[in-house]
């Protein structure tokens, strides 16, 4: 199986993480094994478990990892890290890397249901397991819909599209991502069909990230990350779209500012201190030449943070 993910910000993300050959590490959204293979080769006495929760993904990184015996491929959701770290008898990694979002393979894949580009079954489940998005759109109240499409599209149509989705439903079930398209389209104005990008663009991807708990896992999984770190660990994270960027950019915020006693106190009484320091103010983005190559690079942002004390 050809697994056609192609690593963002590759080069980047392996400065930043300033790999020891020692060292242990976690990549915890292995994909198809592009960032796991360039630790893993920069490892002699080091250990990398590398993680997904996509059975394709773990196929496809199994081959390209088997030449690395350091290399430890695990199925999971990255959000349970330190359970799969724990299960491995490891307490603490000197870095850790999370790639967020839809791999290319997903997208590329038809009947993976992701893609608006094709007509396939309605599916969009990165693990391949638990309630789908055509389960969704069947089968949520109109209200609901509304509002996963508004908080995770950021769909300013999403009133209009909702309730084109169930007057479309009540003609028989939505199957495909091509009947869902067509939906979504006869419920926004003319004149937004004309906008640049694709009418459905917001829709799946809100659909996408509520079938897959992706906000809540990312919560989860920076907290398991960062607390998985040794002293002088770091995290690197790549986000695709403002609202995991927000997530990351305001977990990295907290852990650098330490005290969380209110604005209008004169002193701190808390006595938290910062576990951690930026590697970057800025995040890191794509550069020309990766632009030309993988044009899909051009939304993703890396921010790195180093732990410098433990809680």
């Amino acid at each position: 199986m050809e697994f056609s993910h192609r690593p963002v910000l590759l080069d980047e993300c392996i400065n930043a993480l300033a790999i020891r050959a020692d060292g242990v590490y976690v990549d915890g959204t292995a994909g198809g094994g592009g960032h796991s293979q360039e630790i893993a080769k920069r490892l002699t006495t080091g250990r990398l478990v590398a993680i997904d929760q996509d059975p394709d993904a773990i196929l496809a990184a199994g081959a390209r990892l088997s030449p690395y015996p350091q290399a430890t491929l695990v199925r999971s959701n990255f959000s349970r890290m330190a359970q799969v770290l724990g299960e491995l008898g490891i307490s603490k990694v000197d870095g850790v890397l999370l790639d967020i979002g839809v791999s290319s393979h997903q997208l590329d894949t038809p009947e993976r249901g992701f893609s608006y580009h094709a007509d396939a079954p309605l599916d969009m489940r990165m693990s391949q397991e638990g309630p789908s998005a055509k389960d969704l759109v069947n089968g949520l109240p109109e209200r609901e819909l509304s509002r996963i499409l508004f908080e995770y599209g950021e769909e300013r149509y999403a009133r209009g599209i909702a309730r084109a989705i169930v007057r479309r439903r009540e003609q028989g079930p939505i199957e495909t991502t091509g009947e869902l398209v067509d939906a979504i389209k006869s419920g926004m104005p003319a004149a937004a069909k004309r906008e640049q990008g694709h009418p459905a663009r917001r829709t799946f991807q809100a659909l996408r990230i509520e079938v897959n708990g992706e906000l809540d896992r990312l919560r989860e999984g920076l907290e398991a990350a960062f607390s998985s770190l040794k002293v002088g660990g770091r995290l690197a994270v790549i986000t695709f779209h403002s609202l995991e960027d927000r997530i990351v950019k305001r977990q990295y915020a907290a852990w650098c500012k330490g005290c969380t006693c209110p604005p209008d106190f004169p002193v701190c009484v808390c006595g938290k201190t910062p576990q951690g320091k930026l590697y970057t103010r800025k995040p890191i983005e794509a550069g020309k030449e990766e632009l030309e190559e993988n044009p899909r690079s051009r939304s993703a942002k890396l921010r790195v943070i180093e732990k410098i004390k433990e809680e």
